[in-house]
């Protein structure tokens, strides 16, 4: 943490950020002063979906209790803001109240959705009207989805996430505007909702709170949330980038515009910050995203799996000690087996380890056994989608970068860090490991201290978090070789 001196002391605020990730949430507590970025975890709770008979659920009254309890935990604060992850969202009734647990975002419910969504919008109509990459589960196709079901019919308001904890909290109704833009139902170019588009596919847009934008305010705490949080009003909610990409980009500590980010935890969500969006066919074909950021900026990037296909392989095999697994992945052979860490057949639970040695036999690459096989075969995997996404987006976008900023969790895997500077071929620079919560934390206080536009915000994270640098080692041609042999038929 960075000492403080009493001035500084007297001239920080504190700042309560949510962060709900896909498998455990937190309450993080942020101190901000003009030199000072001090970030503590008040309260941690797990995020653990429930299969039930009509499919898969988020136990959002769990998670609540979680937010309760983690502010808390966290005392008197100055604000609250809240992040969680994209697309999902809970349906009230004319009353305010919610019409069943949220449907998780990997439930079969919109498989075959997308092709009958594609008849009445072609896929690339579609995307010119909102940028927005094809992914099985976006609000778009979970809406296509639960049409005619007993819950959407009955349904009054509709409500990411995010926003359904910050009515709860409130009793106050908003969309924020970063999630939003992942519904598919958002103009990337007017920073507004698409209307010809849902008039189209018949979707009501009338469900959704009114827009809301990072730093607006979004009410202040019930009284019954002060009692059982022990906090003295009025405590703000402040509206952040509540899509925890769109904090965690906010707080990549980057000096100028040359830069790509790779957001690493579930996902990987790796691209670059634009000022516009890239609407081309060729940009579609490669399966870009377009969605908004801070400041009218957009997030023009790719998911790729991420280090879920490593989370599911260690719950698979009992838990073992990571550090030991990822030490004995470092001493297997480079690049022996690869797999595509983009491809929707590993988005289910289940079975990883023996899905990815069936996809390396079906590719015609050695099988990998051990778990120290199939540990390496997913970081140089995860390291070579890196490295594609962030080549096609300088392309497609016109925008070179210099350096590779990773943030979020997979920051603390250092042989993940090291594979993708050898993969880019680019300099790695990775922290903050808490970049959601930092961001959250940041566009929180922005709105209530002066800590200035991006470029200061950035700059106070790269003074006062923990940064490390890995420089790329030998040429790019075995990754090159490693591309090829992905893509051959």
């Amino acid at each position: 943490m960075t000492s403080m001196n009493a001035s500084q002391t007297s001239a920080a605020h504190t700042y309560a950020a949510v962060d709900l990730g896909a498998s455990s949430g937190r309450v993080m507590v942020g101190r901000v002063g003009r030199d000072t970025l001090d970030l503590t975890e008040a309260h941690r709770f797990p995020n653990r979906p429930v299969r039930v008979p009509e499919g898969l659920r988020w136990d959002i009254l769990a998670l609540y209790a979680g937010v309760l309890d983690g502010l808390r935990a966290a005392g008197q604060v100055d604000s609250v803001g809240i992040d969680s992850w994209a697309v999902d969202y809970g349906l009230l009734d004319a009353d305010g109240a919610l019409l069943g647990n949220p449907v998780h975002y990997r439930d079969a419910r919109t498989e075959g959705v997308a092709e009958k969504v594609w008849a009445s919008v072609p896929a690339a109509e579609l995307y010119a009207a909102t940028g927005l990459q094809y992914a099985p589960f976006n609000t778009l196709y979970q809406l296509a989805a639960a049409r005619g079901s007993a819950q959407l019919a009955s349904a009054e308001r509709l409500l990411l996430i995010p926003d359904l904890l910050s009515y709860w909290l409130t009793g106050e109704a908003g969309t924020e505007l970063t999630n939003a833009s992942t519904t598919q139902l958002i103009d990337p170019r007017t920073r507004d909702w698409s209307y010809g588009l849902a008039e189209r596919l018949g979707i009501d847009l009338g469900l959704f709170a009114p827009l809301r934008r990072p730093g607006d305010p979004a009410g202040t705490l019930l009284p019954r949330v002060l009692e059982e949080t022990g906090m003295t009003g009025p405590v703000p909610v402040t509206t952040v980038g509540s899509h925890d990409t769109a904090s965690a980009v906010a707080a990549v500590p980057a000096t100028g515009e040359r830069f790509a980010y790779i957001c690493t935890g579930t996902w990987s969500l790796a691209g670059l910050e634009l000022d516009a969006p890239v609407l081309t066919e060729a940009s579609r074909a490669a399966n870009f995203t377009n969605e908004l950021g801070l400041d009218g900026t957009v997030r023009y990037l790719r998911n790729i799996m991420g280090l879920w296909l490593l989370q599911e392989c260690v719950r698979e095999w009992g838990h073992p000690d990571l550090g030991e697994l990822l030490t004995a992945a470092a001493g297997v052979a480079p690049l022996r087996s690869v797999v595509d860490a983009g491809d929707p057949a590993f988005l289910a639970p289940g079975r990883m380890p023996s899905r990815i040695a069936e996809a390396c036999r079906n590719s015609g690459q050695p099988v990998p056994e051990s778990r120290a096989e199939i540990t390496r075969c997913i970081l140089d995997s995860l390291a070579l989608a890196h490295r594609r996404a962030i080549e096609q987006a300088q392309v497609l976008a016109g925008h070179p970068v210099d350096v590779v900023h990773i943030v979020g969790g997979g920051t603390r895997n250092e042989l993940l860090c090291r594979l993708t500077a050898d993969a880019c071929g680019l300099p790695v620079v990775a922290g903050p490991a808490e970049a959601a919560a930092l961001g959250n934390v940041l566009v929180q206080a922005r709105a209530r201290q002066p800590v200035g536009d991006r470029a200061e915000m950035r700059a106070l994270v790269a003074r006062t978090q923990p940064l490390r640098r890995y420089e790329p080692r030998g040429d790019t041609a075995a990754w090159r070789a490693a591309e090829a042999r992905l893509s051959a038929p």
